[in-house]
């Protein structure tokens, strides 16, 4: 049993903020302590270093029971020093203490003979006067050389044991910390430490409720990261890590410490459905943004993806040229193409291009994984888009075209699109025509195209024109049969009596259905002999069958005119039929107007005006004529257009005087016209 310690104040354990013995000083596990030489009035000298009776005592310095020092000298305050600013603080003012007021006569209290013992303590008094001044001189040196971590620093440890699921690790200064294992473990891996491992840790407190230090071997490899992070950020490098979970909108992943935010967008060129395979897996980065206070990194697997692939695409592209053939794989069909692997870059073989004939869909004529034969129609050197043909390998149907179908010629087509401006027609696999709209029907002008023919439907065309260069034919439907106006015309000649449904109403006449789907128009004018066509038209509905003849029949301006008014004939044609300018006829007074009379004549009416009601002037009063009253007129105009007659009593007046005088006498033989009358009234008695 080692001798327990003989000086009042005995040795302690972590003495912190206390007045301990100069040769104590080791004793304190906390960690280094400033020191400040202080004499302790109530204490006797005490003895020299070693020699205070406890063997366990003789080394001072020592980390650890055996190494402590004699409780003697001068007391001497300790304190922590948890900060730099603490610790210049606590420093002694000026520089290293004078180690010479420290040392003291040694008091031996063992009984010696006197001689003996005042020699002998003479000599230890010297020897350990040298020997402690010096390792104490030499101790204090290298404590207060060492400056304890600031926390928040990363420093370096020592595995010292492995228990209960964590490492108790040395981190020097006289501190130990416990790290859990699962810090030292990489995504989806075991952790790997072992006891003696030196390991880095970051400081997060000097010490605990327990005394332990706080570290943290997880946020020691966060920092490193981040700087090395940061490095390679500056310089554009690629950082290699793990994808190891999933968030929302992307994937999580581990860059030797530091946890990055991988977008979904950014972890394929193509979208991924399943990125199972790519969990845990080493790969390198990009770094595309990091924000080092918010602690946010973004990375991106594409741009890596993508810089190989144009070196590839590159070194490939070298090697092709427009009009080679080449071999590939289909590798996606969208509904405008194909993409075509080419051995390490991709082309599109255009629907267009994969064969001279109309495809409505590329997965008629291929299907993914397919090897295909392909001609490289064309190479952007900027953008290494390569566009690929099919059909560039098949002869051109449009090299015999003009010889096959010669303008005016029918064909039998089938209808393969139909749009708003007509429908194409295919004469051949490769060799299409338009219909157009105006081109499809005599008679259905306004009518979209998908109303007359149907797709697939086998129709009849003749070809109107054919472009090479455009590769265009254009076609004609309504060619092929004949023009309804002009069969109108063969079997209905003007004069024709037809009868027809009014299929519209207009402000300008009627439209009447006719024979051969075509429509005749009746003008105002034509509705009626009586009245204006203004008042007429409103007696008339759709859907009523009307009487009419045909008037006229244009077939350049595709236009027919026809006339009810003349279905019922004409009665103004048939009440002048015998009647000519000069005639006399009988007219009945209808009605007496200040100005004239008004007269009928088989149910034409005609106006006598006041000037032409006799020859006298004393005559031409209207009043002398009463209504119902048949007067004898003579006929003085047939207005044809106007249909109307001009009629006067003093014309016919004048004309029998007239008569009378070159039959019966003359002016100059002296006889009166009343003696004329006379005579010829006389010899009518007779």
């Amino acid at each position: 049993m080692p001798e327990p310690c003989r000086h009042p104040r005995p040795c302690g354990d972590a003495w912190q903020g206390r007045t301990v013995d100069a040769g104590n000083i080791g004793h304190a596990r906390a960690g280094p302590f400033s020191v400040s030489p202080q004499r302790n009035p109530n204490m006797a000298d005490p003895p020299p270093f070693g020699d205070c009776g406890n063997p366990q005592h003789g080394r001072p310095g020592g980390a650890g029971p055996s190494a402590r020092s004699p409780c003697g000298g001068r007391a001497f305050r300790l304190s922590p020093r948890a900060s730099p600013d603490s610790a210049s603080r606590m420093r002694p003012p000026q520089g290293k203490p004078n180690l010479t007021a420290f040392s003291r006569p040694i008091q031996d209290r063992r009984r010696q003979p006197h001689g003996q013992q005042t020699k002998q303590r003479n000599r230890h008094s010297h020897m350990a006067q040298n020997a402690s001044m010096e390792e104490f001189e030499a101790l204090l040196n290298e404590s207060l050389e060492i400056d304890t971590p600031t926390e928040g620093s990363v420093v370096k440890g020592k595995v010292l044991a492995i228990e209960a699921g964590q490492a108790i690790i040395d981190v020097g200064y006289k501190m130990e910390g416990r790290v859990d294992l699962k810090e030292f473990a990489q995504p989806g891996e075991a952790p790997e430490v072992e006891v003696g491992d030196e390991v880095e840790v970051y400081l997060r407190n000097v010490e605990n409720a327990r005394g332990e230090a706080v570290i943290s071997h997880e946020m020691a490899r966060r920092e490193a990261a981040w700087d090395r992070l940061e490095e390679a950020y500056g310089k554009e490098e690629r950082v290699e890590g793990a994808i190891f979970g999933r968030v929302k909108g992307g994937f999580t992943v581990d860059l030797g410490g530091a946890v990055a935010f991988l977008p979904g967008s950014q972890v394929d060129v193509r979208p991924v459905r399943d990125a199972g395979p790519l969990m845990g897996l080493k790969q390198p980065f990009q770094i595309l943004k990091m924000d080092r206070r918010r602690g946010n990194i973004v990375v991106s697997r594409r741009a890596i993806l993508e810089e190989s692939r144009a070196e590839q695409r590159a070194e490939v592209i070298g090697n092709l040229a427009e009009g080679q053939n080449v071999d590939g794989v289909v590798k996606n069909i969208t509904e405008y193409g194909a993409f075509v692997d080419l051995g390490g870059v991709d082309g599109l073989l255009h629907v267009t291009d994969m064969a001279w004939r109309r495809v409505n869909d590329p997965r008629e004529i291929l299907s993914i994984g397919e090897t295909v034969k392909v001609q490289v129609i064309k190479i952007n050197k900027e953008t290494h888009r390569i566009s690929l043909g099919m059909k560039q390998l098949q002869d051109d149907p449009w090299d015999t075209v003009i010889a096959k179908y010669p303008l005016d010629s029918t064909h039998t087509g089938r209808v393969t699109n139909i749009t708003d401006y007509g429908a194409f027609v295919e004469l051949e696999p490769g060799v299409e025509g338009l219909v157009h709209v105006s081109e499809m029907s005599w008679t259905k002008k306004n009518v979209h195209p998908g109303k007359i023919v149907s797709t697939s439907q086998e129709v009849e065309v003749m070809v109107l024109e054919i472009d090479t260069a455009k590769r265009r034919v254009s076609l004609g439907l309504k060619q092929t049969m004949r023009n309804p106006w002009e069969v109108f015309a063969e079997t209905h000649p003007e004069g024709t009596q037809v009868e027809g449904e009014v299929k519209n109403i207009t402000e300008f006449g009627l439209f009447v259905g006719l024979p051969g789907d075509i429509d005749g128009m009746v003008h105002l004018s034509d509705l009626t002999w009586e009245g204006r066509g203004e008042d007429v038209i409103g007696d008339y509905r759709k859907g009523d069958i009307v009487q009419a003849v045909v008037s006229e029949v244009d077939t350049e301006k595709e236009r027919i005119s026809l006339s009810i008014k003349a279905a019922g004939g004409d009665p103004y044609a048939e009440a002048i039929g015998g009647v000519k300018r000069g005639s006399i006829i009988t007219v009945e007074v209808t009605k007496i107007e200040d100005g004239g009379i008004e007269v009928e004549y088989e149910g034409m009416k005609s106006f006598i005006r006041r000037s032409d009601l006799a020859r006298d002037r004393a005559d031409q009063r209207p009043e002398r004529f009463g209504v119902g009253d048949k007067i004898d007129v003579r006929v003085t105009n047939v207005d044809s257009k106007n249909r109307r007659l001009g009629l006067s009593i003093k014309a016919r007046e004048i004309a029998e005087e007239k008569e009378a005088v070159e039959q019966f006498g003359s002016s100059d033989s002296g006889a009166s016209l009343g003696d004329i009358l006379g005579a010829a009234l006389k010899g009518d008695d007779d």
